[in-house]
């Protein structure tokens, strides 16, 4: 178990070291980002903007513009909901070199509740033009993906969660609009994001326990740009989908896939995600029981999308 967060202050540090254009910002959230590694290891290279997010995707945008590759992190609540127009405008309208890595994302914030659970920000990010969004599915991706972020010339969005999660992977490549086969399949393809592509494996296991299914699990950490050919491929071996996501149904992952799907190769796709609600203060464990987003939720859908294929 590691959380995530926590692999991206580790990775940030060893990039800073390697990379003398890295430079990092926070809105007086550092410990909780865990960008406070950084700081105390290259103390002249970060820069601590206060309760202002806007103001620290802007002081990013400058730095860019000078030639170096700032990481600016803050909650996703804050970084695509406060300073949404500086991310588009300053940013992602010029093409800049920034990554925001937006931590906390998700109903798994737990007990802060509804005003610091995004459930949004794939919605709103996966909209905007230039920008790339990511969605990382344990510790070892998220280090991979830091490296990735640094190499590409462009402004890219990453959200994280709060809470430790199961290391699912011993080793990772990332690339963007590439997704990872977690387990192969032919009767019905789960595609996941985040926490919940942990979920969605063992979500493969119950249906075959439950319908003798044999189920492909994709971990799609590149949210946009979407991988095209895992999806067509998919599409004509399985012929049905169930998406999940620690998000709102509406905008985020499946709504990704659908508009994909409905498009290149049209067939079943049942999400699985937060109705269209805001979530609320509580454990974890119990949110995610309460809105669905758990291994149970996803072999229902399953099951339906297996019925409705058939």
């Amino acid at each position: 178990m590691k959380a995530m967060r926590e692999a991206y202050g580790e990775a940030l540090v060893e990039l800073g070291e390697s990379n003398k254009r890295v430079v990092a910002l926070d809105a007086d959230l550092s410990s909780s980002t865990k960008t406070n590694l950084f700081a105390k290891r290259f103390p002249s290279r970060f820069f601590n903007a206060g309760i202002a997010e806007q103001d620290m995707l802007g002081t990013a945008a400058g730095l860019a513009a000078a030639g170096k590759i700032p990481f600016a992190s803050t909650f996703a609540i804050f970084a695509t909901g406060r300073a949404w127009e500086q991310l588009r405008n300053a940013i992602c309208y010029a093409k800049l070199n920034v990554k925001v890595v937006a931590t906390h994302a998700g109903l798994s914030v737990g007990k802060d509740g509804a005003t610091h659970q995004a459930l949004e920000d794939l919605a709103v990010t996966r909209v905007i033009p230039n920008l790339r969004v990511l969605a990382p599915c344990d510790a070892t991706e998220t280090s991979a993906m830091v490296y990735a972020m640094a190499d590409y010339e462009g402004p890219v969005y990453a959200r994280l969660p709060r809470i430790a999660s199961p290391v699912l992977l011993d080793e990772c490549k990332f690339e963007f609009g590439k997704w990872r086969l977690m387990r192969n399949g032919s009767d019905l393809t789960i595609v996941a994001c985040g926490l919940m592509v942990n979920e969605a494996l063992k979500a493969a296991d119950g249906l075959a326990r439950k319908a003798g299914a044999s189920v492909r699990v994709l971990n799609a950490s590149s949210i946009k740009p979407l991988d095209s050919r895992a999806l067509k491929k998919a599409a004509a071996e399985t012929g049905a989908f169930v998406t999940a996501e620690e998000h709102s149904v509406l905008g985020g992952l499946g709504s990704a896939v659908s508009e994909f799907v409905s498009s290149e190769s049209p067939c079943v796709v049942k999400r699985v995600g937060v109705n269209d609600s805001f979530g609320e203060s509580g454990e974890p464990a119990e949110l995610f029981r309460k809105y669905g987003l758990n291994a149970q939720a996803i072999t229902r859908a399953g099951l339906k999308a297996l019925k409705q294929r058939d």
